[in-house]
Protein backbone atom coordinates (compact mmCIF):
# COMPACT_ATOMS: atom_id res chain seq x y z
CA UNK A 1 0.00 0.00 0.00
CA UNK A 2 1.52 3.50 -1.19
CA UNK A 3 1.90 5.41 2.12
CA UNK A 4 1.31 9.14 2.20
CA UNK A 5 4.84 9.83 2.16
CA UNK A 6 6.02 8.18 -0.47
CA UNK A 7 2.57 9.99 -2.89
CA UNK A 8 4.26 13.08 -1.88
CA UNK A 9 7.89 12.92 -2.54
CA UNK A 10 6.79 11.72 -6.18
CA UNK A 11 4.41 14.67 -6.44
CA UNK A 12 7.07 17.81 -5.86
CA UNK A 13 7.74 17.71 -9.44
CA UNK A 14 4.40 18.78 -10.44
CA UNK A 15 4.50 20.65 -7.37
CA UNK A 16 7.51 22.64 -8.26
CA UNK A 17 5.90 23.02 -11.76
CA UNK A 18 2.96 24.65 -9.95
CA UNK A 19 4.73 26.72 -7.93
CA UNK A 20 6.59 28.82 -10.62
CA UNK A 21 3.66 28.95 -12.63
CA UNK A 22 1.42 30.39 -10.43
CA UNK A 23 3.98 32.60 -7.96
CA UNK A 24 6.64 34.05 -10.55
CA UNK A 25 4.66 37.37 -11.11
CA UNK A 26 4.06 38.02 -7.56
CA UNK A 27 7.57 36.54 -6.77
CA UNK A 28 9.08 39.70 -9.31
CA UNK A 29 7.07 42.30 -7.99
CA UNK A 30 8.25 41.52 -4.29
CA UNK A 31 11.81 41.52 -6.28
CA UNK A 32 10.93 45.28 -7.07
CA UNK A 33 10.03 46.10 -3.70
CA UNK A 34 13.42 44.63 -1.91
CA UNK A 35 15.16 46.68 -4.43
CA UNK A 36 13.33 49.62 -3.62
CA UNK A 37 13.70 49.24 -0.05
CA UNK A 38 17.39 48.61 -0.45
CA UNK A 39 18.12 46.45 3.01
CA UNK A 40 21.34 46.37 4.89
CA UNK A 41 20.84 42.95 5.46
CA UNK A 42 18.82 39.43 5.02
CA UNK A 43 17.42 38.02 8.45
CA UNK A 44 16.06 34.54 7.81
CA UNK A 45 13.52 33.10 10.84
CA UNK A 46 12.57 28.99 10.30
CA UNK A 47 12.62 26.08 12.59
CA UNK A 48 13.07 22.38 11.58
CA UNK A 49 12.72 21.45 8.31
CA UNK A 50 12.52 24.96 7.07
CA UNK A 51 15.62 26.06 9.22
CA UNK A 52 17.23 24.19 5.89
CA UNK A 53 15.56 26.01 3.63
CA UNK A 54 16.83 28.96 5.34
CA UNK A 55 20.34 27.54 5.04
CA UNK A 56 20.13 27.78 1.11
CA UNK A 57 18.43 31.16 1.55
CA UNK A 58 21.95 32.41 3.07
CA UNK A 59 23.87 30.65 0.74
CA UNK A 60 22.13 31.67 -2.79
CA UNK A 61 21.18 35.18 -1.82
CA UNK A 62 24.87 35.84 -0.34
CA UNK A 63 26.26 34.15 -3.43
CA UNK A 64 23.85 35.49 -6.53
CA UNK A 65 22.58 38.34 -5.14
CA UNK A 66 25.44 39.85 -2.82
CA UNK A 67 23.35 40.36 0.19
CA UNK A 68 24.58 39.26 3.77
CA UNK A 69 22.16 36.88 5.12
CA UNK A 70 21.98 35.88 9.01
CA UNK A 71 19.76 33.18 10.57
CA UNK A 72 17.37 34.57 12.71
CA UNK A 73 17.63 33.45 16.59
CA UNK A 74 13.69 33.37 17.41
CA UNK A 75 14.60 32.75 21.37
CA UNK A 76 15.94 36.35 21.60
CA UNK A 77 12.12 37.51 20.60
CA UNK A 78 9.89 34.98 23.14
CA UNK A 79 12.49 33.72 25.60
CA UNK A 80 14.13 36.90 26.17
CA UNK A 81 11.68 39.08 24.83
CA UNK A 82 14.12 41.44 23.64
CA UNK A 83 14.51 43.31 19.70
CA UNK A 84 17.37 43.26 17.82
CA UNK A 85 17.30 46.52 15.38
CA UNK A 86 15.24 44.92 12.10
CA UNK A 87 14.76 48.53 10.79
CA UNK A 88 16.53 47.92 7.79
CA UNK A 89 16.67 44.70 6.89
CA UNK A 90 14.73 42.03 5.16
CA UNK A 91 13.07 39.56 7.25
CA UNK A 92 11.91 36.40 5.88
CA UNK A 93 9.76 33.64 7.94
CA UNK A 94 9.91 30.28 6.48
CA UNK A 95 7.72 27.84 7.66
CA UNK A 96 5.53 24.48 6.64
CA UNK A 97 2.47 25.61 8.80
CA UNK A 98 3.44 28.97 9.52
CA UNK A 99 2.36 28.00 13.20
CA UNK A 100 5.56 28.98 14.90
CA UNK A 101 4.90 31.09 17.39
CA UNK A 102 8.38 32.12 18.05
CA UNK A 103 8.92 32.91 14.15
CA UNK A 104 5.67 34.66 14.11
CA UNK A 105 7.08 36.78 16.63
CA UNK A 106 10.36 37.53 15.00
CA UNK A 107 7.57 38.60 11.72
CA UNK A 108 5.93 40.48 14.20
CA UNK A 109 8.28 42.49 15.44
CA UNK A 110 10.38 43.19 12.61
CA UNK A 111 7.41 44.46 10.86
CA UNK A 112 6.45 46.81 13.79
CA UNK A 113 9.95 47.85 13.36
CA UNK A 114 9.89 49.09 9.56
CA UNK A 115 11.24 45.84 8.53
CA UNK A 116 10.48 44.98 4.60
CA UNK A 117 8.65 41.46 6.00
CA UNK A 118 8.33 38.51 3.76
CA UNK A 119 6.46 35.01 4.88
CA UNK A 120 6.74 31.52 3.22
CA UNK A 121 4.38 29.25 3.95
CA UNK A 122 1.85 26.43 2.84
CA UNK A 123 -0.59 28.10 4.78
CA UNK A 124 -1.87 31.91 3.55
CA UNK A 125 -4.26 32.08 6.61
CA UNK A 126 -1.82 31.22 9.25
CA UNK A 127 -0.42 33.34 11.80
CA UNK A 128 3.49 34.07 10.38
CA UNK A 129 1.58 34.55 6.71
CA UNK A 130 -0.73 37.46 8.93
CA UNK A 131 2.63 38.31 10.83
CA UNK A 132 4.13 39.63 7.62
CA UNK A 133 3.34 42.42 5.18
CA UNK A 134 3.79 40.02 2.14
CA UNK A 135 3.13 35.99 1.57
CA UNK A 136 4.76 33.87 -0.87
CA UNK A 137 2.56 30.78 -1.39
CA UNK A 138 3.88 27.32 -1.25
CA UNK A 139 0.84 25.88 -3.16
CA UNK A 140 2.02 22.07 -2.12
CA UNK A 141 -1.70 20.83 -1.60
CA UNK A 142 -2.60 19.03 1.78
CA UNK A 143 1.02 17.26 3.51
CA UNK A 144 -0.41 14.53 5.54
CA UNK A 145 2.63 12.92 6.38
CA UNK A 146 5.04 14.41 9.43
CA UNK A 147 7.99 14.10 7.63
CA UNK A 148 8.43 17.17 5.50
CA UNK A 149 8.82 16.67 1.80
CA UNK A 150 7.20 18.12 -0.74
CA UNK A 151 7.03 21.59 1.19
CA UNK A 152 10.61 21.73 1.61
CA UNK A 153 11.60 21.63 -1.99
CA UNK A 154 8.97 23.70 -2.51
CA UNK A 155 10.74 26.34 -0.07
CA UNK A 156 14.01 25.97 -1.57
CA UNK A 157 12.08 26.65 -5.08
CA UNK A 158 10.25 30.05 -3.85
CA UNK A 159 13.67 31.11 -2.31
CA UNK A 160 15.11 30.04 -5.84
CA UNK A 161 12.48 32.08 -7.55
CA UNK A 162 13.15 35.31 -5.23
CA UNK A 163 16.95 35.11 -6.21
CA UNK A 164 16.40 34.72 -9.84
CA UNK A 165 14.09 37.60 -9.80
CA UNK A 166 16.82 39.78 -7.70
CA UNK A 167 19.39 39.08 -9.90
CA UNK A 168 17.26 39.48 -13.08
CA UNK A 169 19.27 37.13 -15.38
CA UNK A 170 17.95 35.27 -18.11
CA UNK A 171 19.79 32.09 -17.55
CA UNK A 172 18.87 31.88 -13.63
CA UNK A 173 14.85 31.79 -15.30
CA UNK A 174 15.47 29.69 -17.51
CA UNK A 175 17.51 27.29 -14.92
CA UNK A 176 13.95 27.41 -12.74
CA UNK A 177 11.94 25.97 -15.93
CA UNK A 178 13.95 23.28 -15.69
CA UNK A 179 13.76 21.95 -12.39
CA UNK A 180 10.68 20.16 -12.30
CA UNK A 181 11.88 18.19 -15.19
CA UNK A 182 15.43 17.76 -13.46
CA UNK A 183 13.14 16.48 -9.95
CA UNK A 184 11.11 13.89 -11.82
CA UNK A 185 14.50 12.33 -13.13
CA UNK A 186 15.75 12.76 -10.19
CA UNK A 187 13.08 10.32 -8.71
CA UNK A 188 13.64 8.16 -11.56
CA UNK A 189 17.26 7.47 -10.78
CA UNK A 190 17.05 6.91 -6.97
CA UNK A 191 14.44 4.11 -8.08
CA UNK A 192 17.09 1.35 -7.28
CA UNK A 193 17.46 2.46 -3.69
CA UNK A 194 14.93 0.28 -2.44
CA UNK A 195 17.04 -2.71 -4.22
CA UNK A 196 20.36 -2.35 -1.56
CA UNK A 197 19.00 -0.22 1.37
CA UNK A 198 18.74 -3.48 3.62
CA UNK A 199 22.33 -3.46 3.84
CA UNK A 200 21.96 -0.36 6.21
CA UNK A 201 19.54 -1.66 8.45
CA UNK A 202 20.65 -2.14 11.65
CA UNK A 203 22.97 0.52 11.29
CA UNK A 204 22.55 3.21 14.36
CA UNK A 205 24.62 6.14 13.25
CA UNK A 206 25.16 8.15 10.58
CA UNK A 207 27.08 10.74 9.15
CA UNK A 208 25.95 13.56 6.06
CA UNK A 209 28.28 15.60 4.60
CA UNK A 210 28.10 18.69 2.39
CA UNK A 211 29.13 21.33 1.41
CA UNK A 212 28.46 24.93 0.02
CA UNK A 213 24.86 25.00 -1.75
CA UNK A 214 24.85 21.40 0.10
CA UNK A 215 25.13 21.97 3.33
CA UNK A 216 21.71 22.47 3.46
CA UNK A 217 20.85 19.08 1.62
CA UNK A 218 23.07 17.86 4.22
CA UNK A 219 21.10 18.65 7.33
CA UNK A 220 17.99 18.00 5.05
CA UNK A 221 18.93 14.94 4.77
CA UNK A 222 20.52 13.67 7.94
CA UNK A 223 16.97 15.41 9.75
CA UNK A 224 14.66 13.01 7.66
CA UNK A 225 16.92 9.96 8.51
CA UNK A 226 16.66 10.98 12.07
CA UNK A 227 12.65 11.79 11.52
CA UNK A 228 11.86 8.11 10.18
CA UNK A 229 14.51 5.79 11.14
CA UNK A 230 15.07 7.10 15.35
CA UNK A 231 18.65 6.60 14.64
CA UNK A 232 21.40 9.04 15.49
CA UNK A 233 22.93 10.86 12.28
CA UNK A 234 25.17 14.20 12.65
CA UNK A 235 25.50 16.67 9.91
CA UNK A 236 28.41 18.57 9.24
CA UNK A 237 30.09 20.82 6.67
CA UNK A 238 33.01 19.02 4.76
CA UNK A 239 35.51 21.72 6.24
CA UNK A 240 33.85 21.44 9.98
CA UNK A 241 34.03 17.52 9.43
CA UNK A 242 37.83 17.24 8.66
CA UNK A 243 38.29 19.39 12.44
CA UNK A 244 37.67 16.63 14.58
CA UNK A 245 34.39 14.77 13.97
CA UNK A 246 35.96 12.52 11.19
CA UNK A 247 37.48 10.84 14.05
CA UNK A 248 34.02 8.71 14.37
CA UNK A 249 34.38 7.26 10.98
CA UNK A 250 35.76 3.42 12.20
CA UNK A 251 35.62 0.21 9.39
CA UNK A 252 31.62 0.02 7.86
CA UNK A 253 30.76 3.57 9.26
CA UNK A 254 27.71 4.58 6.91
CA UNK A 255 28.36 8.09 5.71
CA UNK A 256 26.41 10.09 3.17
CA UNK A 257 28.60 12.16 1.24
CA UNK A 258 26.48 15.13 -1.10
CA UNK A 259 29.02 15.85 -3.79
CA UNK A 260 27.73 16.89 -7.11
CA UNK A 261 29.57 19.04 -10.07
CA UNK A 262 30.18 22.71 -8.22
CA UNK A 263 32.52 24.36 -6.24
CA UNK A 264 33.05 21.86 -3.36
CA UNK A 265 33.75 19.19 -5.75
CA UNK A 266 37.73 18.99 -5.43
CA UNK A 267 37.35 19.02 -1.56
CA UNK A 268 34.51 16.62 -1.44
CA UNK A 269 36.66 14.18 -3.74
CA UNK A 270 39.20 14.69 -1.39
CA UNK A 271 37.55 13.81 1.38
CA UNK A 272 36.10 10.15 -0.14
CA UNK A 273 39.67 9.75 -0.27
CA UNK A 274 40.15 9.74 3.24
CA UNK A 275 36.86 8.19 3.97
CA UNK A 276 37.74 5.33 2.05
CA UNK A 277 41.44 4.99 3.93
CA UNK A 278 39.04 4.72 7.19
CA UNK A 279 37.01 1.95 5.73
CA UNK A 280 33.71 4.21 5.93
CA UNK A 281 30.71 2.98 3.96
CA UNK A 282 30.34 5.68 1.52
CA UNK A 283 27.00 6.42 -0.16
CA UNK A 284 27.09 9.54 -2.57
CA UNK A 285 24.62 11.68 -3.88
CA UNK A 286 26.19 12.67 -7.28
CA UNK A 287 26.03 13.89 -10.74
CA UNK A 288 29.70 11.88 -11.23
CA UNK A 289 29.70 8.44 -12.13
CA UNK A 290 33.29 8.31 -11.67
CA UNK A 291 33.16 8.89 -8.42
CA UNK A 292 34.34 6.26 -5.88
CA UNK A 293 31.64 4.86 -3.37
CA UNK A 294 30.21 1.81 -2.15
CA UNK A 295 26.68 2.90 -3.19
CA UNK A 296 26.25 5.62 -5.60
CA UNK A 297 23.34 7.61 -6.44
CA UNK A 298 23.30 9.71 -9.25
CA UNK A 299 21.94 13.00 -9.92
CA UNK A 300 20.78 14.91 -13.33
CA UNK A 301 24.24 16.13 -15.09
CA UNK A 302 22.61 19.46 -16.41
CA UNK A 303 21.72 21.10 -12.86
CA UNK A 304 23.36 24.52 -12.48
CA UNK A 305 24.76 24.27 -8.78
CA UNK A 306 23.05 27.05 -7.59
CA UNK A 307 19.50 24.82 -8.13
CA UNK A 308 20.81 21.47 -7.73
CA UNK A 309 19.91 21.65 -4.00
CA UNK A 310 16.11 21.44 -4.68
CA UNK A 311 16.27 18.45 -6.73
CA UNK A 312 19.78 16.49 -4.65
CA UNK A 313 17.38 16.23 -1.49
CA UNK A 314 15.31 13.86 -3.15
CA UNK A 315 17.84 10.56 -2.96
CA UNK A 316 18.38 11.32 0.99
CA UNK A 317 14.13 11.64 1.26
CA UNK A 318 13.81 7.91 -0.37
CA UNK A 319 16.64 6.41 1.03
CA UNK A 320 15.07 7.56 4.56
CA UNK A 321 11.56 6.16 3.66
CA UNK A 322 12.89 3.35 2.08
CA UNK A 323 14.95 2.05 5.28
CA UNK A 324 12.09 3.12 7.39
CA UNK A 325 10.10 0.39 5.55
CA UNK A 326 12.97 -2.39 6.07
CA UNK A 327 12.31 -1.72 9.72
CA UNK A 328 8.70 -2.12 8.95
CA UNK A 329 8.75 1.34 11.38
CA UNK A 330 5.18 3.47 10.74
CA UNK A 331 5.99 6.04 7.48
CA UNK A 332 3.57 8.67 8.11
CA UNK A 333 3.78 9.02 11.53
CA UNK A 334 6.89 8.40 13.25
CA UNK A 335 6.61 7.73 16.97
CA UNK A 336 6.95 10.57 19.06
CA UNK A 337 6.61 13.20 16.32
CA UNK A 338 3.66 15.78 15.05
CA UNK A 339 3.18 17.07 11.93
CA UNK A 340 3.32 20.58 13.43
CA UNK A 341 5.33 21.75 16.51
CA UNK A 342 4.73 24.69 17.80
CA UNK A 343 7.65 26.11 19.68
CA UNK A 344 7.78 29.06 21.79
Amino acid sequence: MTTHLEREIYEQPETLRRLLEEERGHVASLAGMIREFDPAFVLIAARGTSDNAARYGQYALGIECGMPVALAAPSIHTLYEAQPNMKRALVIGISQSGRSEDVRQVMADARAQGALTISITNEPDSPIAQAAANHVWLRCGEERAVAATKTYTAQLMAVAMLVSALAGRSDMADGLVAVPGHMQTTLDLAGDIVDWVERYRYAEQYAVLGRGYHYCTAFEVGLKIKEMNGVTCEQYSEADFRHGPIAMVQQGFPVIVVAPSGKPFPLMSDLLDKLQARGAERIVITDRPDVPAEKRVMLPDAMPEWLAPICAVAPGQIFAMRLAETKGLPIDQPVGLTKVTVTR
